[in-house]
């Protein structure tokens, strides 16, 4: 049997990767400008400023397609680790500790590293353009 929507995976992949990237990317810009939602930047010499520094940029990246796979690993990464600080000391079920967002962020980041970039992406766009030698 045909899979529902099969053809369109790579161009759904995508909209998951841009959204989840943009997303992401909003964490960060939130713990650094305080936008959106008005709360105070966080100091950037800090593990939350880490925290939001990784978001920021590692959700752009994610989101443009810009050497996804690595920074999708490292969001993955440090999503597990700011489960594992900040919400497994408050019970062992992510639905009872308030971690299931961490969580669902740290498995869809390890899926897109695996994955890769795919389609509407700009490290697609770069292998699509032929180098060309001056001399």
């Amino acid at each position: 049997m045909e899979r529902f929507l099969g053809k369109y995976a790579p161009y759904l992949y995508a909209l998951l990767r841009i959204v989840a990237g943009l997303m992401f990317a909003m964490h960060g810009s939130q713990k650094l400008f305080g936008f959106p939602g008005g709360k105070d930047p966080v100091p950037l010499v800090s593990l939350f400023g880490l925290g939001g520094v990784i978001e920021l940029v590692g959700g752009l990246m994610i989101a443009f397609g810009l050497l996804a796979s690595p920074a999708a690993f490292i969001a993955s990464g440090m999503m597990a680790v700011a489960y594992f600080m900040a919400h497994a000391p408050q019970g062992a079920l992510p639905i009872l500790n308030g971690g299931e967002t961490a969580v669902l962020y740290c498995f869809l980041f390890l899926y897109i590293a695996a994955r890769g970039s795919g389609v509407w992406s700009v490290d697609a766009a770069r292998r699509r353009r032929p180098v060309r030698v001056v001399r």
